[in-house]
């Protein structure tokens, strides 16, 4: 790494950049690990009863256990990837594309089901879920292509089919994989970066609509798709089924009140929530923490992303800056996704919440990003590349 890092101080020294930002943004790196913090007790408090009933009533941190080695794993990576110069990563770009496209393909081939869902591999005996990857691969690869489109993103060749087909590429084999959720956050995040890009307008319009249309088509034919948007629209109807998640939820949220029942008090997680610890974990915040927490939680989300932004507005080149955003807009999408879901605004989506849910791919992942944007953090103070204006 210090051999990169040479080589690209001598490249800042060519071009012209003015070091300044030696150090990472401090309240943003302080927000990640305040998040990273609360996320970890709250799943520790929603997965114990899970926990115990798992291990035969022998531990109660089992879940919290590999969180916690994910946790430190994604801390590492963090810290490596804030002293990478962020305009490596567009030469890693296609790279990144490509491996994220060949393990897509790869989980149709050899795949591993977890809770009815193929979209796991093991390599090396490490379980983790491609489209993680693919998630930060469509990222990186619009941040290259906003760079290098420029002023020409307006037109239908660059803004539409050049953008469109990159996102064909990780779109088609999440489709072949039935993983709706990874299809509704990439395409949501994709849809915002084209608009920074400087994509027409009626252009994406006419996409959101052709979007609205494929789900349509998705939910008719895909059976389970369907009952969860029955399921959701009434899920009194079938209580003891369907509906049973959603019902359950809810009422973890409603029985929290203004102040909740207290840390580590909950009832819903003595297995009446399913994924209590995963996708559903904010129910289990809301009643244990109840409205002043919830809210205190989602105030700290919000400002992480302004900050996040603030930071990519202060970057030194257009690559940086787009890349900073999408990665911020990644974990915005999926939290607002993940909120509306688990309050019934939404169907079910099977979409985590970003620090809080359980699964160490997607922690580790997140961190890395973060680590990536304190990395475009170190640039706030550099001069702007005069690249054209976004």
């Amino acid at each position: 790494m210090a051999s990169v890092l040479r080589l690209y101080a001598k490249e800042d020294r060519r071009i012209g950049v003015r070091r300044g930002g030696e150090t990472v943004d401090f309240p943003f790196l302080f927000l990640v690990l305040l998040l990273l913090t609360v996320g970890l007790a709250m799943l520790y408090s929603a997965s114990y009863a899970q926990s115990m009933y798992d291990t035969g009533y022998e531990s109660s941190t089992r879940y919290l256990l590999k969180q916690g080695i994910c946790a430190v794993l994604g801390l590492a990576v963090m810290y490596v990837f804030s002293r990478l110069p962020a305009r490596l990563w567009m030469k890693l770009a296609w790279p990144v594309y490509g491996i994220s496209i060949l393990l897509l393909l790869l989980v149709l081939v050899a795949g591993q089901s977890v809770n009815g869902a193929k979209r796991w591999i093991s390599i090396a005996g490490i379980q983790f879920q491609p489209s993680e990857l693919a998630k930060f691969a469509m990222i990186l690869l619009f941040a290259r292509l906003t760079r290098k489109f420029g002023g020409k993103a307006k037109d239908f060749r660059h803004g539409v089919l050049g953008f469109g087909l990159a996102l064909l590429g990780i779109l088609i084999p999440l489709a072949l994989e039935k993983h709706l959720s990874a299809i509704l956050l990439i395409g949501m995040v994709g849809v915002c970066m084209m608009f920074v890009a400087g994509t027409s307008q009626k252009w994406l319009l006419a996409g959101a609509a052709a979007a609205a249309v494929f789900v349509l088509i998705y939910i008719t034919f895909m059976g389970y798709a369907g009952d969860r948007v029955t399921a959701w629209l009434h899920p009194e109807k079938d209580p003891g089924d369907t509906g049973y998640q959603i019902l359950q939820s809810l009422y973890a949220i409603g029985s929290g009140g203004l102040f909740g029942l207290g840390l580590g008090k909950s009832r819903q997680k003595y297995l009446y929530l399913p994924f209590q610890y995963n996708d559903y974990i904010f129910a289990i915040v809301c009643e244990e923490l109840g409205l002043v927490g919830a809210v205190s939680i989602m105030l700290l989300f919000s400002v992480l992303l302004l900050r996040g932004y603030w930071i990519a507005l202060r970057a030194s080149d257009r690559f940086s800056t787009v890349l900073a955003a999408g990665l911020v807009t990644l974990i915005g999408v999926q939290t607002a996704l993940n909120l509306c879901v688990v309050t019934n605004l939404l169907p079910s989506t099977g979409i985590a919440l970003p620090f809080f849910s359980y699964g160490g791919t997607a922690l580790a992942v997140n961190l890395g990003e973060m680590g990536i944007v304190l990395s475009v953090s170190r640039q706030r103070n550099q001069t702007k590349l005069q690249e054209g204006i976004l």
